[in-house]
């Protein structure tokens, strides 16, 4: 016994079907699987990729050194420190510019990050400093300290310069200021945007 003809669900072209059930012709049923193995096949594509990265990822995080996680870290601070400072001028010098310096500010550590490096990631210890007095001048210190104090006030300044217990940072750690200071960054350049 023949079916009765139907029409395409695809194509809207009349068909002698096979099946009852069959709802498109034998072109658009071979079109359609050619379209879903395609699609199926790019899914795979995708991912293998992301498997593929997420394990390069843990690989390469498996011979990064405590060092490099340190570094990372550091960026992620003085950043931080650039961003928040952006609207100061250099707090040794008072300057905004030193183009013939290499132009540019670094985040210059008060107490530096190898004399008190329990002090490396304290925001009261880093101000944005001009690149002349961070690297030639070896902080310009006397002036720091000057502006400092009218900056944070006696109280403060006086707990920086006091004694501090030395920390030791794990990996764990190192991440999680990275994490921490990329956040407040976003945050600072966010707010910085609504008011520009």
């Amino acid at each position: 016994m023949s079916l009765k003809p139907k029409k395409c669900k695809d194509c809207k072209e009349t068909f002698q079907p096979f099946k009852t059930m069959q709802p498109r012709c034998i072109e658009c049923a071979i079109e359609k699987g050619k379209a879903s193995n395609a699609a199926q096949a790019k899914r795979k594509k995708k991912d293998d990729e992301k498997q593929f990265n997420a394990e390069t990822r843990r690989r390469k995080a498996a011979l990064k050194s405590k060092g490099s996680y340190k570094k990372e870290a550091q960026a992620a601070f003085n950043a931080f420190i650039r961003e928040r400072d952006l609207a100061e001028p250099c707090i040794s010098c008072g300057k905004f510019t030193h183009d013939r310096y290499g132009g540019g500010y670094d985040a210059g550590h008060y107490k530096s990050r190898g004399s008190a490096p329990e002090l490396a990631f304290e925001e009261l210890n880093c101000h944005k400093q001009c690149k002349k007095c961070n690297n030639q001048l070896s902080g310009n210190i006397v002036n720091y300290r000057l502006r400092l104090l009218v900056k944070i006030g006696e109280d403060k300044l006086n707990w920086l310069e006091g004694p501090h217990e030395l920390t030791r940072y794990s990996i764990d750690d190192y991440q999680a200021i990275k994490k921490k200071y990329r956040a407040k960054l976003r945050e600072l350049q966010k707010c910085t945007t609504q008011y520009t």
